[in-house]
């Protein structure tokens, strides 16, 4: 299955869950701004994400939103556009020391 591109934004109340929150969004994807990440994911990937979200926040009081754009290797390509600072996509490249 292909991955699709994915928006993940969160308002969370708490600083502990907060950071936590951001932590696991870091671990599926990039970091564009404050509480907005966007992330490659397939079907189990995605609801990798939300399990690991949803046993984090507090249900009454935070919120998290994930927006799927399209296809990661079709219109996602094409759905960002920034003004000011350009958006570059973060590609991930392994390092060996």
């Amino acid at each position: 299955m292909h991955p699709v591109c994915t928006i993940v934004s969160y308002d969370v109340a708490d600083p502990k869950r907060l950071r936590r929150v951001f932590e696991i969004c870091r671990s599926f994807g990039d970091h564009l701004q404050l509480s907005v990440f966007r992330a490659d994911l397939t079907p189990r990937s995605r609801a990798e994400l939300i399990a690991e979200l949803d046993a984090v926040i507090d249900h009454r009081a935070d919120q998290v939103l994930l927006v799927d754009v399209g296809p990661s290797e079709g219109r996602a390509r094409k759905a960002f556009r920034a003004l000011g600072r350009p958006y570059t996509r973060h590609e991930l490249r392994a390092t060996i020391v």
